[in-house]
C-alpha cells in the first residue's frame, strides 16, 4: 500500500501556517494582555531583524521578560511577522522616515567587508560597517516596528477577547442544551 503525503502549493502553505499560528496565539494561556503584549513585541521586533542584522533577537527574550509578556505569544508574533514579509516591503519607506527624522549625512570611515570571524575576536568595525548607510533604516523601522506593534496590540486584545467570549457562549449553549443547570 503506497502511503501518498498531499502536497500543498506554497501559497497554501503560507495560508495554513497563518491560520496554525493564529489558533495557537488565540488558544495561548495568560489572558489578553499578556498574550497581546508578547504577540507585539515580538511582531514589533520583527521589523527590527534585518536593519540590525538578527542582533536584536539579543534582546528578544529579555524584552519579552521584562515587559511580563507571553514568551510564546511574541514567537507566534515574530513567525506572523516574517510570513508577512512586512520588514522587506517597509524597508525603502523605513529608509525615508529615517532620512526625514534624521536628515544628517551618516559615513563612517571605509567600508569594510562583514566577517564574523571578526567580530567573534572583537572587532566591531566589521558591525559598524554593516550599520554604515543603514542608519536612516533602522531608525525608519524603529517607527514602524513601534507602529505595528501598538496597532497588533489592540488587534490581538480584541480578538483574544472575542475568541474568549465565543468560547464561553459556546460552552454555555452546551450545558443548556444537554440540560445542566447554569451557576452564576
Amino acid at each position: 500500500m503506497k502511503n501518498t503525503v498531499k502536497k500543498y502549493h506554497i501559497f497554501n502553505r503560507i495560508g495554513r501556517l497563518f491560520k496554525l499560528n493564529y489558533l495557537k496565539l488565540l488558544r495561548s494561556k495568560g489572558g489578553a494582555k499578556k498574550v497581546a503584549l508578547g504577540f507585539a513585541i515580538g511582531f514589533g521586533l520583527e521589523m527590527l531583524v534585518i536593519s540590525t542584522a538578527s542582533l536584536i533577537y539579543i534582546l528578544f527574550v529579555p524584552a519579552v521578560r521584562i515587559a511580563r509578556g507571553s514568551l510564546p505569544a511574541s514567537i507566534i508574533g515574530n513567525i506572523i511577522g516574517k510570513l508577512t514579509f512586512l520588514p522587506v516591503i517597509l524597508l525603502p519607506f523605513a529608509r525615508k522616515i529615517g532620512k526625514m527624522i534624521f536628515p544628517m549625512k551618516t559615513s563612517y570611515g571605509h567600508h569594510i567587508p562583514f566577517s564574523f570571524q571578526k567580530l567573534m575576536h572583537g572587532d566591531f568595525h566589521t558591525l559598524l560597517s554593516l550599520l554604515h548607510g543603514s542608519l536612516h533604516v533602522l531608525i525608519g523601522m524603529i517607527v514602524f516596528g513601534i507602529i505595528l506593534g501598538i496597532v497588533s496590540y489592540y488587534l490581538v486584545h480584541h480578538l483574544y477577547e472575542r475568541e474568549k467570549e465565543r468560547r464561553l457562549q459556546k460552552v454555555k449553549n452546551g450545558k443548556i442544551a444537554r440540560g445542566i443547570p447554569l451557576r452564576n
